[in-house]
């Protein structure tokens, strides 16, 4: 379910959720050929959710106030 109550911000996050399949396709098509697997019997549902957990590690770095942002 999309979020966003105006056209142009559904627009910018389903672009922003394409992004995030392709770029979990990409992370289990590279881990599928270091293993030596089909990327096709992988799981996405499964792929998702370890991005997830490693995304949950790595928190946001935020600007410094003096790097023109305030």
């Amino acid at each position: 379910m999309l979020r966003s109550k105006t056209p142009d911000l559904v627009r910018q996050e389903f672009y922003g959720l394409l992004m995030a399949h392709f770029a979990i396709r990409g992370l289990m098509h590279e881990s599928a050929l270091k293993a030596g697997e089909d990327p096709n019997r992988l799981s996405f549902l499964h792929a998702m959710r370890v991005v997830g957990r490693k995304l949950a590690v790595y928190p946001a770095i935020l600007p410094l106030e003096e790097d023109g942002i305030s």
